[in-house]
């Protein structure tokens, strides 16, 4: 059975260690009886720990949102079935339109 990884301290010394060898932290850990998982966990938390204290010492900036598409000029549809109308934009549910014009029919 391999050991588990015991605290913070222990994570760092084994995964110094492993960059030391040369080693990814999962080669390492499997010549050296340690548990992987155990291991690759307290590398992921401690770099998001890392990462995390870098960008609250970042500096705030302002970023500008621009609309990735122009707005459209919404085109509209008129169906005619006998002497009813309906009008439709883009957005209509075919759904809607199909129980509609069914309605339109039936009058």
């Amino acid at each position: 059975m391999r050991r588990k990884i015991e605290d913070e301290r222990d994570a760092r010394a084994c995964l110094k260690s492993a960059k030391a060898a040369g080693l990814t932290a999962g080669e390492w850990a499997r010549q050296h009886g340690v548990d992987g998982r155990s291991l690759n966990a307290w590398r992921m938390n401690l770099s998001h720990h890392v990462r995390k204290a870098s960008a609250a010492r970042a500096k705030p900036r302002l970023v500008e949102l621009v609309s990735a598409s122009p707005s459209r000029v919404e085109t509209r549809y008129v169906v005619r079935v006998g002497d009813a109308e309906i009008e439709v934009t883009d957005a209509f549910r075919e759904e809607t339109l199909v129980r509609l014009v069914r309605a339109l029919r039936s009058c």
